[in-house]
């Protein structure tokens, strides 16, 4: 994906940001905050130089990300460093010193003088017209001052050029904010003390690290971390868009089901929010934009949007003035929605699960498990669709036990940690729903328990797996260490998340970065995007372990083996075949090669846009899921024909 775009869900918390504070924290006290992250770490347990590397790229690019500042002639000794000063970083570091990270934040404290200075020249130039978004792909930092400056006014022009659509008499506030905004910034990294502005370098020095592990640990200020734990409790008020930053304004790429941007005459994907309340938010990052969208339940918020309709043989761009009510994005009400598809004398039932959850009153199981009764109690069952698009996952635990819910006994996921340990969790309980025809359908955005759940059935051959060429590929767990009894209690000198193994399903495979590759390939709108762990910053590799169809019981302690042994006494689950899978695969490409609709779905999925990005098409039926449906009546039409040919009698 872009280096500059970024995907948001925007939603507004529930309590607000607490005051801008670095943490209180020493130089000794980083380097043992390090060490604890790389003791808990599954691949890296020392400092080494190609991390520092790393984390001298993290931190100029977490000082300077848009590249506004810096000269690449005055960072390229820390772009591209040499092994003397890596060693000399490394030295330091051991006697609990970051200087070089110190010249950074010195150099970048000169690099904001000259940035005023080069604002205020700016404001006497006269703004350029042609200027696209599309020079800011891959930006990299200017040779030189001219250069620098010629980015400066052009990201200008681009900026206040999208403001005065909203209102051609905004020109000087909105220059007013863009201003306050950097000075507020620029204000911050330079600290009104040098104690305070030691204790910035060192929280930068904790994120840069850190974020140089892989791509899932993360450091968080205090402040960061109550907003992390108000997003894992799901307490959420907000409007419910996946936004992307195009720099003249945030464009919609997605709506949340059951959102308030999801009503009728609302939001639509490709709108182009440039302004809250009449605020302009051009210039603004998305976490800013998201503090002027905030507040109380049922209020009104107005958003500004630009809006490409067609008139004629063109496009035109129209104002909309778009009121939306705040609410809760309330996941617990789209946990799990149940359609069911008449079928002969029965029914195929569809039940897509959004995450995996478990509370006081239901679980992702139990909720499963009583929608399936609720079916077979009422009709015929013949065949179930576990629909798992867009589940970004869930708890551990509650994967294990909806896969319970299809299999017999037996392993369904393992565990290895930093320790090179492997622990097993099972499923010892006869608790399946449903041992008929059985369909995974996953997409892009499938990820952690829903690669879980699918790769274990299909491992099993309990499944056949569709959709996207593959699934998200997160393989990893993490650890945090604020845990959610403790919320409120914030550490001080910050938290961290970190990585601290690999899951892998009864085959020995781990989905991370690899995802599960479907069985027969439908394609869906996000097929065509670049969504997947493989895609982000310093991945953990992918990696495998021996299978365990067949469970030693090796790592239940001697005390349990003989308890567990019996459990799995008897309704062990055996590897099945999926027969006539290579039937139903031509069969679907079959239909969908000869099927209008779905030809002129993926021509327009194909499609770039100008970024060179896919174009999301939204305005069709769900394709994949009707397609789906399709090759589900054809396992059970051969399934049913099988059994018919088993149990007839002999000539």
């Amino acid at each position: 994906m872009l280096r500059f775009l970024l995907i948001f869900v925007l939603v507004v918390k529930l309590v607000g940001l607490e005051a801008i504070e670095p943490p209180k924290l020493t130089a000794k006290e980083t380097r043992l905050k390090i060490e604890e992250i790389l003791r808990a770490h599954v691949s890296y347990q020392k400092l080494s130089p190609e991390l520092v590397k790393r984390a001298l790229k993290n931190y100029l690019e977490e000082l300077d990300p848009l590249k506004t500042y810096f000269l690449d002639y005055e960072i390229v000794k820390w772009t591209d460093p040499s092994e003397e000063l890596l060693k000399a970083a490394l030295a330091e570091y051991e006697l609990e010193k970051f200087t070089v990270f110190e010249e950074i934040h010195c150099q970048m404290l000169l690099a904001i003088d000259r940035r005023n200075s080069l604002e205020k020249q700016l404001e006497q130039s006269s703004l350029p017209e042609d200027v696209s978004h599309l020079e800011f792909k891959d930006v990299t930092w200017a040779k030189n001052v001219e250069a620098l400056q010629e980015r400066l006014l052009r990201i200008k022009s681009l900026q206040l050029r999208t403001a005065t659509k909203i209102d051609p008499d905004i020109r000087d506030r909105f220059m007013q904010r863009l201003a306050k905004r950097r000075l507020c910034r620029e204000s911050d990294l330079k600290g009104k003390t040098d104690q305070e502005r030691l204790r910035i370098i060192l929280s930068y020095v904790l994120k840069s690290i850190s974020s140089a592990l892989d791509s899932q640990t993360i450091y968080f200020t205090p402040a960061e971390a109550s907003q992390f734990m108000i997003q894992v409790q799901q307490r959420l008020f907000g409007i419910g868009a996946q936004l992307r930053d195009d720099l003249n304004g945030l464009t919609v790429v997605h709506i949340l089901e059951k959102s308030p941007a999801s009503l009728p005459d609302k939001l639509k994907i490709g709108d182009r929010i440039v302004a809250v309340n009449n605020e302009p938010i051009i210039g603004l990052e998305i976490i800013e934009a998201v503090e002027l969208i905030r507040g109380p339940q049922g209020s009104s918020v107005i958003l500004t949007v630009l809006r490409e309709v067609k008139e004629g043989e063109s496009l035109k761009e129209n104002k909309l003035k778009v009121e939306l009510i705040r609410g809760e994005i309330v996941l617990k009400e789209s946990r799990l929605e149940t359609q069911i598809e008449p079928y002969g004398n029965g029914v195929i039932a569809t039940l897509h699960l959004f995450c995996f959850y478990q509370d006081n009153h239901s679980s992702s199981a139990t909720d499963l498990a009583k929608a399936i009764e609720e079916i077979k109690k009422n009709h015929l069952l013949k065949g179930v669709i576990l629909d798992l698009r867009n589940n970004a996952g869930g708890l551990l635990t509650e994967a294990v036990a909806v896969s319970g819910l299809f299999l017999s006994k037996g392993i369904v996921v393992s565990i290895k940690d930093n320790q090179d340990k492997v622990f097993h969790l099972r499923n010892l309980e006869n608790k399946k729903e449903w041992d008929g025809p059985l369909i995974v359908l996953t997409n892009r955005m499938s990820a952690s328990s829903s690669e879980i759940v699918a790769q274990t059935l299909k491992d099993y051959g309990r499944a056949i797996i569709i959709g996207d060429p593959e699934t998200f590929g997160k393989g990893t767990f993490q650890t945090f260490t604020l845990e959610c009894n403790n919320f409120g209690k914030v550490n001080p000198k910050g938290e961290y998340k970190v990585t601290r193994g690999r899951y892998y399903t009864a085959s020995g495979k781990s989905p991370q970065l690899v995802g599960v590759s479907s069985d027969i390939v439908l394609p869906g709108v996000l097929s065509e995007l670049e969504i997947g762990e493989k895609y982000s910053k310093y991945p953990v590799e992918t990696d495998h372990i021996e299978p365990h169809f067949e469970d030693n019981l090796a790592d239940i302690p001697f005390i349990h083996k003989q308890r567990v042994s019996k459990l799995y006494q008897e309704d062990r689950q055996s590897v099945l075949s999926i027969k006539n899978l290579g039937l139903l695969k031509k069969n679907a490409e079959l239909r969908v090669a000869t099927n209008k609709n779905y030809q002129n779905f993926l021509k327009e999925i194909a499609k770039k846009d100008e970024l060179g990005e896919p174009t999301l098409f939204f305005g069709l039926n769900d394709l994949q899921l009707e397609e789906t449906i399709k090759v589900m009546k054809d396992y059970i039409l051969l399934t049913e024909k099988e059994k018919m040919i088993l149990t007839a009698p002999a000539a």
